[in-house]
């Protein structure tokens, strides 16, 4: 695998676990409502994050919980590009989930460094939209859309259709022209997948091969969390950082949370037990 991975204007080294910290810039979402939804909020919150120790940022204009209702191409771009343009100057780089072409296109043009695509860049025009690019490329396994993926999520073997749809969309990228370098993978946590299967999946990370690309992995907050402690999302953070704790453990590269501090805390110390990294 390679030590490193092609992002936009950065490069940025994978020999210690990467924080990703998450800007959510939606009225709607899951884990923190409106909290930031206006840009001012969503910029301070970011900077924060910064403050904290976040490696990297992701920022949304979408709400893909379970049950999200769909929102139009322009009032995504309206939340976002205010956002990254006022980012693009911070040192991090910036990655944009999103999984609309048109998105991608412009949020690339005012300065993104990475897209992150719930449905692996399968929509028409998603390839396309970042293939000449240098951009990052994070590639999630999804079963269904948002809107219905958990109403009955079924699966023979998770760990070998979750190999295999990763495998094929990696190979789709690299046809269209993607350097292997762009390319990070994301199992999906929570994308049309019982809490069961989500433990499995996390359980078993390292029997997944990933042809050597590097993970990842988001878990925080989500309701595999709460379906194990019974809380409310904004009461998720112990038991969030205990999860990405067990992914890191598990061979994930970037973790993607909301509780950058918590997290950056629990890394450095399990690196000091297992490594004996005191830096």
């Amino acid at each position: 695998m390679s030590s490193s991975l092609l992002c936009g204007r950065f490069e940025l080294s994978l020999e210690r676990p990467l924080i990703m910290g998450i800007v959510n810039v939606t009225p709607d979402s899951f884990s923190d409502g409106a909290a930031h939804f206006e840009t001012a909020a969503a910029v301070a919150h970011a900077h924060a994050l910064i403050d904290q120790g976040a490696d990297m940022l992701d920022i949304g204009g979408e709400s893909t919980r379970p049950g999200a209702e769909p929102v139009s191409i322009g009032d995504e771009l309206a939340r976002i590009l205010p956002v990254i343009e006022a980012l693009k100057g911070c040192g991090l780089p910036l990655s944009v989930d999103t999984f609309k072409p048109e998105v991608m296109r412009s949020a690339l043009a005012v300065g993104a460094d990475m897209i992150n695509d719930i449905y692996g860049f399968r929509r028409p025009g998603a390839l396309e939209a970042v293939a000449e690019s240098n951009c990052g490329l994070c590639i999630m396994h999804m079963q269904g859309e948002p809107k219905t993926m958990q109403q009955a999520p079924r699966y023979g073997n998770i760990l070998a259709e979750v190999e295999r749809f990763l495998r094929e969309r990696s190979a789709a990228a690299l046809a269209a022209g993607v350097d292997r370098r762009r390319i990070v993978l994301d199992p999906g946590y929570g994308f049309g997948k019982t809490p069961a299967q989500n433990y499995q999946l996390l359980r078993e990370l390292r029997n997944i091969d990933t042809d050597g690309y590097p993970w990842l992995i988001g878990l925080s907050r989500k309701s595999m969390i709460g379906h194990v402690i019974g809380r409310e999302p904004a009461e998720r953070v112990f038991g969030s950082v205990a999860a990405a704790l067990a992914a890191v453990a598990r061979g994930g590269h970037i973790v993607r949370v909301h509780d950058v501090a918590a997290t950056v805390d629990a890394i450095k110390v399990w690196r000091a037990i297992e490594l004996g990294d005191f830096l």
